[in-house]
C-alpha cells in the first residue's frame, strides 16, 4: 500500500512540475509579446557586436554622459561632446591622445567640425545657444542664440550655413557660418530630431520626430520645400544620408527599428530590427559598414551592398553606448563610454569580419 501511495505522490509531483514549467513558458511568451523591443534587446545582450577592441584611452572629466562626435579629416581630430561635463573633448586619431578640452559648453549635445572654415560648432542645450570654436586655437570665438534644446547640426557648404535641430523648440535655427549670426528660424511643427545635408539635392533634411516625417529645406530660401511621411509611428530621431546610393538611414526610438529611406523615391523601402532606443549612426564609406548605437548598449553592424543592407551582427557593447563615430581611412570605430571601472573611456574598435 505504501509503494502505491508513493507512486501516486511521485506522479502528482511530476505533473505539478510540468504544469509549473508550462505556466512559466506562457508567462514568458506573454511578456515578450507585450514588450517586443525589450524582448529583442534581451536576446541580443548575450552576444557581442562583430568588433574587436583596438585600444582604450582614458578621457578627461567625470564619469558621465557623452553625446555626438565629429571627425575633422584635415587635422585628424575627433571632437567628442561630453554632455554632462559641459565640455568638448579633442582627440587626435593619429597619436591616439587627448589634445584638448573646451569647457563652458553647457550640456553639449551636438558637435560638428567644418574643415573648410576651420571651425567647430557645438549645441549647448543648457544655455540654448550654439558655441563656435576656432579649430586652430581651440578657443570659443562666438555664441549664437538658438531655439529651445538645440541638438543635431548640419552644414550646407554652398550656402555656408549651419542648420540646428531645436528639438523642444520645434524649429530649425539657421546660422550664417561667415558671420556666425542667426539669420533664420524655420518652424517644423513638431519636435526636431537630427539634421543632415544631402550633397545630391544640396538640401537639408530634418527628422520631425513627433510627426514621423522628414522635412526638406532649401538653403537658398530657408523654406521647407517638402515633407516626406514615413508611413510608420516610430519617433524618427537619428538620421544619416549615404549620398552614393541615394539612401537615408533613420533610427526610430519608439520601436527599435532602422528604416532605409529612398532619397529619390522619397519613401521607406526597408526596415531592420536594432537595439532598444537607437540613437547615433555612423557610416564607413571605405568598407560600406553602417553602425547603429543604441541607448540600451546594443550596437548593430550592417553591410551595404549596392542599395541592399545586410546585418552582420549585433550585441551588447557597454551601458549607454549610444554614440559612435568612424574613420573611413583606418576603419576604426570610436565609442566614448561614460564609465569603465568608474572612469570615462574612449573604446576604439576595429571590424571583426
Amino acid at each position: 500500500m505504501e509503494s502505491v501511495t508513493s507512486q501516486v505522490i511521485m506522479r502528482g509531483a511530476m505533473h505539478c512540475r510540468v504544469a509549473l514549467a508550462i505556466f512559466v513558458m506562457l508567462l514568458v511568451g506573454v511578456w515578450a509579446a507585450l514588450n517586443p523591443a525589450r524582448g529583442a534587446e534581451a536576446r541580443t545582450e548575450v552576444g557581442k557586436p562583430p568588433l574587436t577592441v583596438f585600444a582604450e584611452v582614458a578621457l578627461p572629466g567625470p564619469a558621465n554622459r557623452f553625446d555626438y562626435q565629429s571627425r575633422d579629416p584635415r587635422t585628424h581630430r575627433l571632437y567628442i561632446a561630453h554632455l554632462a561635463a559641459s565640455s568638448v573633448v579633442v582627440f587626435d586619431i593619429e597619436t591616439k591622445k587627448v589634445v584638448g578640452e573646451i569647457q563652458q559648453v553647457s550640456q553639449v549635445h551636438g558637435v560638428l567640425a567644418v574643415p573648410e572654415l576651420n571651425k567647430v560648432y557645438a549645441s549647448a542645450t543648457g544655455s540654448n545657444e550654439i558655441v563656435v570654436i576656432d579649430g586652430a586655437t581651440l578657443k570659443i570665438v562666438a555664441r549664437v542664440p538658438s531655439g529651445a534644446y538645440p541638438d543635431g547640426l548640419a552644414y550646407a557648404p554652398e550656402a555656408r550655413k549651419v542648420y540646428v535641430s531645436d528639438q523642444r523648440g520645434r524649429t530649425e535655427t539657421v546660422i550664417d557660418a561667415q558671420t556666425d549670426k542667426r539669420i533664420a528660424t524655420i518652424a517644423l511643427e513638431g519636435e526636431a530630431g537630427n539634421s543632415q545635408y544631402d550633397s545630391n539635392t544640396k538640401h537639408v533634411f530634418v527628422n520631425v520626430q513627433t510627426r514621423n516625417e522628414i522635412a526638406e529645406i532649401d538653403p537658398a530660401t530657408d523654406k521647407i520645400v517638402a515633407r516626406h511621411p514615413l508611413a510608420t509611428q516610430c519617433r524618427n530621431h537619428g538620421l544619416l544620408i549615404e549620398p552614393t546610393q541615394r539612401l537615408a538611414f533613420i533610427a526610430c526610438e519608439d520601436n527599435a527599428k532602422l528604416l532605409v529611406f529612398d532619397m529619390q523615391a522619397k519613401k521607406v523601402i526597408a526596415s531592420h530590427a536594432v537595439g532598444d532606443d537607437p540613437d547615433v549612426l555612423a557610416f564607413d564609406s571605405g568598407i560600406n559598414r553602417l553602425y547603429v548605437a543604441a541607448e540600451s548598449g546594443i550596437v548593430s553592424v550592417f553591410r551595404l551592398d549596392g542599395r541592399s543592407l545586410t546585418k552582420l551582427g549585433e550585441g551588447n557593447l557597454a551601458s549607454n553606448a549610444h554614440t559612435v563615430a568612424v574613420d573611413s581611412e583606418s576603419h576604426l570605430v570610436y565609442f566614448p563610454l561614460e564609465s569603465v571601472n568608474g572612469r570615462p573611456m574612449l573604446r576604439i574598435m576595429s571590424p571583426a569580419q
